[in-house]
């Protein structure tokens, strides 16, 4: 789920938004105005995905840049990674990850194979990327994957424009961790809006399961002003803060990384989400989209 900091235009010279009926509702692909072969991802009317099929390093949506910052990061650069994203969209981040990363293995883990399926025609795969999609519930694909494989696991699950329930308890980042190698790195896409209840829960939660975390989001939703994403990494080792700190306050749409003792400040006392107390993440308003 994504804001407005998008490009949208409903047609490009001879280009139209293309339409199909996918698992989640009703699919939209409508055309960048500014590029030519470039695509937004709307379900049900919330923007999921932008992709550029002349250029995947290209990341159009401020969450998704801040979470190609992290994949820059986790390891030195053109190192292949071995990579789970739970939540496929439009396959942006595993575009992403195949052109910055070479020979990386990819498994992602999408419920909608029907979606899967509009994206694959209208929107192909390089032949070359080594990716494999599984249509299934993201936690149970995750369950699939074997321990310590994993370099990346990133979650970016919206079942319309909420996160499920059980993809935000401590049970199971506990089966993250597991997949996760001794070095490797969670990160996940959150989205919330005053009074930010649920990213005050997530960010408790995480933190009960790994010992370094940081946060990035625009000052405006850090000041409960207006509902927005957020992208939390969370690892075993110290994160490059300073450095992820640096590259999101140089994007288009500036934001803030905290991390270490702000960031437990932040949460004030909220305590962590297990199975039993989950619920999905709050309904964005309308004006999120506009």
């Amino acid at each position: 789920m994504a804001g407005k900091d998008r490009n949208r235009g409903r047609q490009r010279g001879g280009a139209e938004t293309v339409v199909g009926q996918v698992g989640g509702g009703r699919a939209e692909l409508e055309p960048d105005r500014e590029r030519s072969r470039a695509w937004t991802l709307l379900i049900d009317g919330a923007p999921q995905s932008h992709v550029d099929l002349d250029d995947p390093g290209h990341l159009d949506f401020s969450y998704q840049r801040r979470i190609g910052h992290l994949i820059d990061l986790v390891a030195p650069a053109r190192q292949p990674l071995n990579v789970v994203h739970l939540g496929g969209g439009a396959l942006t981040l595993a575009r992403y990850t195949a052109a910055s990363r070479p020979r990386s293995t990819q498994q992602v883990v999408e419920i909608d194979a029907a979606l899967v399926a509009f994206v694959r025609e209208h929107l192909p795969l390089d032949p070359q990327a080594r990716v494999r999609v599984r249509a299934v519930d993201a936690r149970a694909g995750l369950a699939k994957v074997p321990d310590g494989w994993a370099d990346l696991v990133i979650a970016d699950v919206f079942s319309g424009a909420r996160t499920p329930a059980h993809l935000t308890s401590a049970e199971f980042l506990d089966d993250v961790r597991r997949a996760l190698s001794p070095t490797g790195w969670y990160v996940a896409n959150l989205a919330d809006g005053p009074p930010l209840a649920h990213l005050r829960g997530q960010i408790a939660t995480a933190a009960t399961r790994f010992t370094e975390l940081a946060l990035a989001a625009d000052p405006v939703v850090w000041r409960g002003k207006r509902f927005g994403n957020a992208v939390l990494v969370a690892a075993d080792r110290p994160l490059p803060v300073a450095e992820f700190t640096r590259r999101v306050a140089t994007d288009p749409h500036p934001g803030r990384v905290e991390h270490g003792r702000a960031l437990t400040a932040f949460t004030g006392g909220t305590p962590p989400v297990s199975d039993a107390s989950a619920v999905a993440s709050p309904q964005p308003p309308p004006s999120a989209f506009r």
